[in-house]
């Protein structure tokens, strides 16, 4: 069920100020806007012409954000079927053409080979939290074909991500604190 109150604000690109509905489910919670103008603007140099992967996507804040910037695609995976259905809904609302909207487990999906035909050069991995759902996916990623020989990942957590923490070939170039929110900019060399 979607509310006023449920509502995120697009903040940069094509769709600046476009405000667009989300589900109230549990733990949805949009990335939020100050968070989302610091990760843009570390991904500036490599948004226009993308391909983008959004796991655990949930109000698509950051799916959105991506499109409206200039990515070419984006995969924009949730398990949630109504959180699906309202993202299906804003896809259709912006008349977005090159979404590819997955209603699947993260974890699962990143476990698997890589079935999307083509590798992604910008992730966002924003996972409930609590779940130890960050190191699982990245290794996933990394092991199944997921991401281009130079590719970005962009981690939100509870806690802050360290290199040790993730496969030999990603490094932590950026990070931040915002409240509870710690955010990461992970680039990944073969």
């Amino acid at each position: 069920m979607t509310g006023q109150s449920n509502k995120f604000r697009i903040i940069g690109g094509h769709w600046r100020g476009r405000k667009l509905c989300f589900p109230d489910e549990p733990g949805l919670r949009p990335t939020p806007e100050r968070v989302r103008e610091t990760l843009f603007n570390w991904l500036q140099p490599f948004i226009t012409g993308s391909r983008c992967l959004d796991l655990f996507s949930g109000s698509g804040a950051l799916a959105f954000e991506a499109f409206s910037r200039g990515a070419h695609n984006v995969t924009i995976v949730d398990a949630n079927r109504d959180v699906i259905s309202v993202l299906k809904k804003n896809i259709e609302l912006l008349n977005i053409k090159n979404a590819c909207l997955l209603q699947t487990d993260a974890t699962k999906m990143c476990a698997l080979n890589n079935t999307q035909g083509h590798t992604f050069d910008i992730v966002f991995l924003d996972p409930p939290y609590k779940k130890n759902f960050v190191s699982p996916c990245c290794v996933g990623l990394e092991n199944n074909n997921y991401l281009a020989p130079v590719s970005y990942i962009y981690i939100e957590a509870e806690y802050t991500v360290t290199d040790q923490m993730l496969p030999d070939t990603y490094s932590v170039i950026r990070n931040k604190k915002a409240g509870n929110v710690n955010y990461h900019l992970i680039k990944r060399e073969q």
